[in-house]
């Protein structure tokens, strides 16, 4: 059998078959999701943090220096995003998402975000600055920015036998991706409406001044679709 009939009985297979679905409660794994026909249910948060210009930083500079920033960059994140009760899923480049699971699932992501704001300003910053002189003399400035939607998903493995990965299909995570690829000034970090309407104090107001640390609310279109978008500029000790 050639390549081509192969694939074809392999899309049949995928298109004919009916899905094994069952409802997750915890963030779901490789392992906890079967390759042919599983999919698991889930109503989760899903957070996509993202590093700004990475274009320019490969045109720009050395492969060696572009590949230390991003790495700084997504270790940084990825240790926050882990403190914070996040389960990280996958990587695309200079980009990591995250699930968070659980009651306090949204206040947790927005929290995160956050933290993962001052991370980049006062730590992977200065320290690529510092360590890395090109950065500074060219005038590459590192910024980032972090999209979270609140939502059910479905959760399957994408590609074949040996080669293949988690995939979320539903709102959220296509809607966090969008938001998370917005450059707008100061602006670090945006939300939707269904992450903000369950938000604990604590993740609305600041410490000790109890001063709202959310603008908004905004309407943006986002995949065709207009939603309500809320922003910071916030920053919170990790």
């Amino acid at each position: 059998m050639g390549l081509a009939e192969d694939i074809e009985k392999a899309v049949a297979e995928v298109v004919c078959s009916d899905w094994d679905a069952r409802t997750g409660n915890v963030v779901p794994t490789t392992d906890t999701v079967k390759l042919s026909n599983g999919a698991v249910e889930i109503d989760a948060v899903y957070l996509y943090a993202d590093l700004a210009d990475s274009t320019g930083l490969a045109r720009d500079f050395a492969r060696t220096t572009a590949a230390k920033v991003i790495r700084a960059y997504l270790d940084a994140t990825c240790r926050v995003i882990r403190a914070c009760g996040g389960e990280i899923r996958s990587f695309d480049g200079d980009r990591v998402m995250a699930i968070f699971m659980g009651g306090s699932k949204n206040t947790n992501a927005a929290d995160c975000a956050l933290k993962i704001h001052r991370v980049v300003e006062d730590i992977v910053r200065p320290k690529v600055e510092a360590n890395l002189s090109s950065i500074k003399t060219k005038g590459f400035e590192i910024k980032h920015c972090v999209g979270i939607d609140s939502g059910t998903a479905l959760v399957v493995r994408g590609g074949v036998r040996g080669h293949n990965d988690l995939v979320s299909i539903g709102r959220a995570p296509n809607v966090a991706a969008k938001l998370s690829d917005i450059r707008d000034g100061s602006y670090r970090t945006y939300i939707t409406g269904a992450v903000f309407g369950r938000l604990a104090e604590r993740a609305k107001l600041s410490n000790p001044n109890k001063q709202p640390m959310w603008e908004g609310p905004y309407n943006r279109v986002v995949g065709g679709q207009t939603i309500t978008v809320y922003k910071s500029t916030w920053r919170r000790s990790p």
